[in-house]
């Protein structure tokens, strides 16, 4: 059973504000915030550290709203234009978001002669966080729904299951930045296990449209396989072979 909550924090006349756009608002104060903090330790201009974040906060949620809408609905381009900038509402696409985050930030720090595998390590936080409480506003917007089951409790809960991969992510990064690993690890091993855990338990109790194999337990209400898990061996892919160049420029470096 779905529980009977408003999506609106509180209202301002015209304005509806919601949970949804405040939870994601929150995630990108915490990234924000972690990433100047770590800046300032190594010496980063404060400027370059605000500009990299609003870079790819920007382009992260027009990147994660556009996949959304190509993906679920490219009508919208056309017929209800406004509704594609309505992101406050909820329905941004993941992987959207940190390409368009990614592909930015590399681009700036490149353009001033930064490793970006050192920010990319530093933004494991924001990213765990956001996953987190972005997905308990999914809870207020009715989305991200569960399969039905032939147990008591009914709906698998999806958004919490997907709350609870961004809490083990988050706590393996603090754990690994007491042990020293090396420059890109952090980023590009959270992408890895993120995408492993996504795709075997998340996608598998979601409520998401099957292509080309479909295979439904109505009891157990696990599915298989949707559009994200037959692209994960690919980005799981590309995630370790970032990684290796990441290694090859560490030794570069430091030789």
């Amino acid at each position: 059973m779905l529980l009977d909550l408003s999506p609106y924090a509180f209202k301002l006349g015209p304005i509806s504000v919601h949970w949804y756009g405040i939870f994601m608002a929150l995630s990108f104060l915490v990234g924000a915030y972690y990433l100047l903090k770590m800046g300032k330790k190594i010496g980063l201009d404060e400027d370059f550290i605000l500009n990299l974040a609003m870079i790819v906060i920007i382009a992260g949620v027009i990147g994660a709203r556009l996949v959304f809408v190509l993906s679920n609905y490219p009508g919208w381009f056309i017929s209800e234009p406004l509704n594609v900038l309505k992101v406050w509402e909820g329905g941004l696409a993941w992987h959207g978001g940190l390409l368009g985050g990614l592909l930015s930030g590399w681009y700036y720090c490149k353009k001033n002669g930064i490793n970006p595998n050192m920010l990319a390590d530093w933004t494991v936080v924001g990213l765990s966080f956001g996953y987190i409480i972005v997905r308990i506003g999914n809870i207020f917007n009715q989305e991200v729904l569960g399969r039905m089951t032939q147990f008591s409790f009914g709906r698998w809960p999806a958004q919490l299951v997907g709350s609870s991969i961004g809490v083990v992510l988050l706590l393996r990064f603090i754990y690994l930045q007491k042990k020293g690993v090396p420059t890109g690890y952090q980023f590009w091993s959270f992408i890895w296990y993120h995408q492993l855990l996504r795709a075997f338990i998340e996608e598998t109790v979601r409520e998401n449209p099957l292509f080309i194999i479909e295979y439904v337990s109505p009891r157990w209400g696990l599915g298989f396989i949707t559009l994200t898990q037959w692209f994960t061996p690919v980005v799981m892919g590309i995630a370790y072979y970032m990684y290796k160049i990441a290694c090859r420029y560490n030794i570069k470096s430091d030789s």
